[in-house]
């Protein structure tokens, strides 16, 4: 760890560190001889821990690789570190503690005391309530609602960890799909033959050499690029600005102006949210009767064009999908369509799509209508045009390394196959064993009675909370939360396992989602909080109580398992261990030819002999594998189906309301930080509203706010604009949760209004994008938002007390005796190397899909992305292809 040798300066830096306690440290800042700078990443960025007398005085950013490091690294990572609502202890929900095997009054969760125990308390507690279920229900009966794993940036995040621990002790039932890009993910590898939404972009310096005009459609970079799912290093924005220079133009076509709009200084095209793909149509349609369609192009690359032409002429429903047809619908003169259509099939132009405008009914649709749209303009493949799906995630566009990263433990083979699309959370918990489909499959709910959740926010990112609440109630007998901070899905537990927060333990990252070129340090930069432990150590010692503990360490400790993953990865060709380890970071050299990457332009420069993994080989701009699937809500060609909830069917006083992702947070997390500041109107979630929509309802900058529907309400405050669209407004989604006497989410929490009816029946992706509400200004708040304060913790009135609970009448080493014993008898599976492999790296953040969920020729094309990002060599990547190509789905 390096130590600076020079004096400290007595500067007004360090009167603030006698004030305050934590402060931030300018990148050129010199320190004394007692002072260290200890090297770690997050989301937000890489950065120095400045640690003095063993205490974190602050933060230092690394602006030799991050020259834009964010408030959030800057500020709310240092005032949320010691928050008050760090949970500092184990601690068990007052009536399940005093009732084990009773009543433990479910309908209390979030509403009473905690009770601290003990840490051997806790697991014993846990480890009988995995065993019950099992026991009564199965595996499948334990539902693991970790997918993501944003909670930190490290190779051993909570999903990894808790799957791999479940994995070792008979499987559980688990997620399917994701909330980012639900829809999207599940339908493009049919009609291009990869996930897109996950996929590199066109190399920047191709970009500024050929493009004209760069079009966003529900995107905002300036905004979603200063997070990230490993680490953020905000390389993106001086590349823009170039182009801006330039003279690309820039086209905005959103329900508001965003940030990127006004770096660049976009035209901002106002749209109805949720019809897209009536405007993407309507311009199709134009290009055709204008003779602008290029036949060759569509000849060449393209199947379906017939079937596609028969929709946008209205052959079979009798409307033609005209301009005028869409300017109804989206709001759009027809003149400014038709105007539209005919600059981006005259430019050079490239169209980015972000993840937003698929989250929401009939979500499947709208990026496949953009990929026809651009076809008939014979754009997909020519230098700097086209479309992307991911220019606003993880620096989109950085020229690729082609390195191999690090990549340790992973989650293994789950025996149990049985899952449930994210979104249907609420509905398996009502109708257990009731069918679903889902990418041509039908499949059935698990029944389950326990959930276990670690590094997750489930009681904020699932829509209509309201309804979880009332599920989980109804039917989940134990609900451990395994997490750092007191947010609402503690809250709402059963049993609260501290985890430490990334500062607090040891771990290896990497960054560039796309450009895959540095391997970061996290090294430990304080000692954990109160009694916290590392989410890999408390499913250790629930592996030690299972006695699979050496399976799931394999027999190695925390630096061994970082160093051999490193040691496996490109970096080690670059930088010794050692050597990185006390550097923080290793920069892995990027070739010049990646400076001239064309996403699709190997199959633009000749499609024969680099065909597209779908199965025409082509781009499908009707898919007759979709068509067979026979789903009433996803049609085989781009059709525009109107939305359950959208303007066009909203009532008087009602807003659409849309959950863009927030400025000062990642999801929810920083919203317990000062920096969540930015996202308040005193104390809760601002509501950015149209002046004059705010106006009809006596509602003034600053007033509080409540939204309510069916689904539930909420009180908000009022940030009045007039860049965003009348009739709607935009809510940030992740404010924590707290509910008011009255049943109101008291801090602005966008999800108790938001629905969980999925978008389709191809996808069963979230709709949370679209929903409708009434909106009035609030005169009768029952309290100030109290979702940031940690809960009551009592001791308990009833005949357990967590320091002495007889954990003997448990029984728990005789049980998992008697579960062994069970599973001795059954034949052990042959898994084949390339089985091995898949389980053992491609399952880094979700748990590893089905390897049915796609057709050979998909799983071809989503891998090639998937492959460098598990750090897999060529024979390790064709043992992994052959296992996937015999279990595949069939075309």
């Amino acid at each position: 760890m390096p130590i600076s040798r020079r004096n400290f300066l007595k500067s007004a830096i360090a009167t603030a560190i006698a004030a305050n306690g934590l402060t931030l440290f300018p990148a050129n800042f010199a320190f004394a001889d007692d002072t260290l700078l200890i090297p770690s990443a997050s989301h937000w960025g890489p950065f120095y821990g400045v640690v003095k007398d063993g205490k974190l005085v602050g933060i230092q950013p690394r602006k030799e690789i991050d020259p834009l490091p964010t408030e959030m690294l800057l500020e709310g990572l240092l005032s949320r570190t010691y928050n008050k609502t760090r949970i500092q202890y184990p601690m068990v929900r007052k009536s399940y503690l005093e009732n084990l095997g009773g009543d433990t009054k479910p309908e209390l969760r979030g509403k009473e005391p905690f009770v601290r125990v003990s840490w051997d308390t806790a697991l014993q507690l846990t480890a009988s309530a995995i065993l019950h279920t099992i026991e009564n229900k199965g595996n499948q009966g334990i539902f693991d609602s970790s997918y993501d794993g944003w909670s930190n940036t490290g190779l051993l995040r909570p999903p990894v960890v808790q799957g791999r621990f479940f994995n070792l002790i008979g499987g559980c039932s688990t997620t399917i799909g994701d909330y980012s890009a639900g829809a999207s993910t599940v339908i493009l590898p049919h009609i291009v033959g990869d996930m897109e939404v996950y996929s590199p972009q066109t190399a920047w310096p191709v970009i500024e050499k050929n493009t004209e005009v760069f079009v966003l459609v529900g995107s905002d970079p300036w905004k979603t690029n200063r997070v990230e799912f490993r680490v953020a290093d905000h390389q993106m924005q001086s590349h823009w600005l170039k182009w801006k220079q330039k003279g690309i133009k820039f086209i905005s076509i959103n329900p508001k102006r965003t940030t990127t709009d006004r770096n660049l200084d976009s035209e901002w095209v106002s749209i109805i949210p949720g019809t897209d793909t009536a405007l993407f149509n309507a311009m199709a349609f134009h290009l055709q009767d204008q003779k602008l369609a290029d036949l060759e192009y569509l000849k060449k690359y393209t199947v379906g064009y017939e079937q596609y032409l028969d929709y946008l002429l209205g052959k079979q429903d009798g409307v033609a999908k005209t301009p005028e047809w869409a300017a109804k619908i989206t709001g759009i003169p027809a003149d400014e369509i038709k105007k539209l259509a005919v600059l981006f099939k005259s430019k050079k132009t490239q169209i980015a799509a972000g993840w937003a405008v698929q989250r929401a009914d009939h979500g499947e649709m709208i990026h496949w209508a953009i990929i026809n749209f651009a076809a008939m303009a014979g754009k997909i493949g020519k230098p700097g045009e086209g479309f992307g799906f991911s220019w606003h995630y993880g620096n989109g566009g950085m020229p690729q390394s082609g390195a191999s990263l690090p990549v340790t433990l992973g989650q293994g083979f789950n025996p149990v196959s049985a899952g449930c699309p994210v979104v249907l959370q609420s509905e398996m918990l009502r109708n257990p064993g009731k069918s679903f489909t889902y990418n041509g499959q039908t499949l059935k709910f698990p029944d389950i009675s326990m959930v276990y959740n670690s590094g997750n926010n489930l009681f904020s990112h699932q829509q209509n909370l309201n309804a979880l609440i009332k599920a989980m109630n109804d039917k989940v007998e134990t609900y451990v939360c395994q997490d750092t901070w007191w947010c609402a899905s503690a809250r709402f537990a059963d049993i609260v396992l501290p985890a430490t927060s990334a500062l607090e333990r040891v771990d290896i990252t990497s960054g560039g989602t796309y450009s895959n070129n540095k391997v970061y340090a996290m090294q430990q930069v304080i000692e954990p909080y109160g009694e916290s432990l590392d989410d890999y150590e408390i499913f250790r010692r629930l592996a030690k109580i299972f006695h699979v503990e050496e399976k799931y360490t394999t027999g190695k400790d925390m630096m061994t398992l970082l160093k051999t993953a490193y040691e496996s990865s490109t970096a080690a060709k670059v930088k010794p261990f050692d050597e990185f380890w006390k550097d923080g970071v290793t920069v892995m050299p990027t070739p010049e030819k990646a400076d001239y990457w064309q996403r699709h332009g190997a199959f633009y420069d000749d499609p024969e002999k680099h065909p597209l993994h779908t199965p025409s080989g082509k781009i499908e701009l009707y898919s007759e594998s979709i068509a067979k699937m026979k789903l009433d809500d996803c049609p085989p060609v781009p059709t525009y189906l109107q939305p359950f909830e959208f303007l066009g069917n909203a009532k008087e006083g009602q807003l659409h309301i849309l959950s863009p992702h927030p400025w000062m947070r990642l999801h929810s997390q920083m919203a317990n930080a000062d920096t969540n500041s930015y996202e308040c109107v005193d104390g809760r979630q601002y509501l950015l509203i149209n002046d004059q929509d705010a106006h009809a309802q006596g509602i003034k900058d600053g007033d509080l706010v409540e939204l309510h529907n069916d689904r539930g309400a909420l009180l908000c405050g009022a940030k009045l604009s007039n860049e965003v669209r009348r009739g709607v407004a935009c809510l940030h989604e992740g404010a924590w949760m707290q509910l008011d006497k009255l049943g109101r989410c008291n801090s602005g929490q966008i999800n108790i209004i938001t629905s969980d009816q999925s978008c389709g029946g191809l996808s069963q992706g979230t709709s949370a994008n679209t929903c409708l509400a009434y909106y009035k200004k609030c005169t009768d708040p029952c309290s100030p938002n109290k979702a940031y304060e940690p809960p009551m913790i009592e001791q308990p009135t009833g005949p357990n007390d967590g320091s002495i609970l007889p954990m003997v009448d448990l029984n728990i080493d005789g049980r998992i005796a008697l579960l062994h014993k069970a599973n001795s008898g059954k034949k052990a599976p042959k898994i084949s190397r390339g089985q091995e492999i898949f389980y053992a790296t491609c399952t880094m953040c979700h748990a590893a899909p089905n390897p049915s969920a796609h057709t050979r020729a998909q799983w071809a094309g989503i891998t090639e992305s998937m492959f460098p990002r598990a750090g897999l060599n060529a024979a390790d990547r064709k043992l992994v292809l052959e296992y996937l190509d015999k279990h595949a789905a069939k075309a």
